[in-house]
């Protein structure tokens, strides 16, 4: 096959470029191939095709030279989604649930029920609308009555503390578990996570009291076997004398019942500089002390191997000093008041 100069710079700018189809890039190649006297396995080798292929495209260039390598096949009209058969994916997608008792719905099983669509139609459209049902995300919704007013008495102390006050937010991690691993852990190495056994020994457990101060992100903890009323008071009491006398603190505490026993009252009335603010029920994320706890959990007790409870507690400890070196304070913002609790009940601290 002869080529004239122009067709041959044609074909090698088709065959080269990386913006074109790739089907008339391979018609170039294939007859650049047979101008280079290459035979017919060798270009069935070359570019993975078939006689026929072959016999086709050079028969074509043959008769029509550039103009008959272009496909004579313009395609199919795009497929387009309607309203209507959005609206119809939406529909069953939401209201409605799998007929073989799945609880929730996939893109191929949705398209069969439908009948009339691909699986990948019904992928496009849940991507437009935000539609995941693969996902499920958990909340928890306070039913306290006042929970306006104490979540914003809480905010107000984060954001307007009271001036020559300490603000300490305090809770219990409890039934801490001292682990021990049977077999061996295998380190971290190159290519491979480091690895624990499956098998482990329970040494007993133990609780964390840890009181955390919202002005500075240092941490007071305490390690105790149970958490009761008595220890609550005890750690109370550890707050006041790292304080200087007469100092006026609050506390921000839940609403467990060990906190609101009659030795508590006791105490708070023989120390009126302590204040204490309980968090609305089930609102656990109004008090920075979690965040703290979810560092610990993370960086010490979740993959942590601890021969003992007192090994456990000498780990502990000795994270919180290491931590109270260069301790970080929750930088706390509210960004919507128009929503729920206002800005003037924020201002408010008592």
């Amino acid at each position: 096959m002869k080529l004239t100069k122009s067709e041959r710079m044609e074909l090698q700018r088709q065959a080269s470029t990386r913006n074109g189809r790739a089907d008339a890039a391979r018609h170039a190649r294939l007859i650049l191939l047979l101008a280079e006297g290459l035979t017919w396995a060798e270009i069935r080798a070359k570019l993975d095709c078939s006689d026929s292929y072959i016999s086709r495209w050079s028969q074509r260039f043959d008769k029509d030279r550039l103009a008959g390598l272009f496909a004579r096949h313009a395609g199919r009209e795009r497929y387009k989604v309607t309203d209507r058969i959005e609206a119809r994916v939406l529909a069953r997608s939401t209201k409605h649930q799998p007929a073989d008792g799945s609880t929730h719905w996939s893109s191929r099983k949705l398209a069969a029920e439908l009948g009339d669509i691909s699986h990948m139609t019904v992928a496009r459209i849940w991507a437009k609308h935000g539609l995941k049902p693969h996902r499920l995300e958990g909340y928890l919704a306070s039913n306290d009555p006042d929970f306006e007013a104490k979540a914003a008495d809480i905010i107000g102390l984060y954001l307007n503390p009271p001036a020559h006050a300490a603000v300490f937010c305090v809770d219990e991690k409890t039934a801490i578990q001292a682990l021990d691993r049977k077999d061996p852990v295998l380190p971290l190495s190159p290519g491979r996570a480091e690895r624990h056994g499956f098998e482990y020994f329970r040494h007993g457990t133990l609780s964390l009291y840890a009181a955390f101060n919202t002005k500075t992100g240092e941490v007071l903890g305490k390690t105790a076997a149970r958490h009761t009323s008595a220890e609550f008071i005890a750690f109370l009491t550890d707050i006041v004398i790292h304080q200087p006398r007469g100092k006026e603190i609050h506390v921000i505490a839940d609403n467990l019942s060990a906190h609101k026993s009659t030795p508590v009252k006791d105490f708070l009335a023989a120390h009126p500089q302590v204040h204490l603010h309980f968090t609305p029920t089930y609102s656990s994320w109004l008090n920075q002390v979690e965040l703290w706890f979810g560092k610990i959990e993370r960086d010490v007790i979740a993959r942590g191997v601890f021969t003992s409870v007192s090994d456990l507690k000498r780990k502990l400890m000795r994270y919180i000093r290491h931590y109270n070196e260069q301790p970080k304070p929750v930088k706390w913002k509210y960004f919507d008041t128009t929503k729920r609790i206002t800005t003037e009940s924020i201002g408010t601290v008592h």
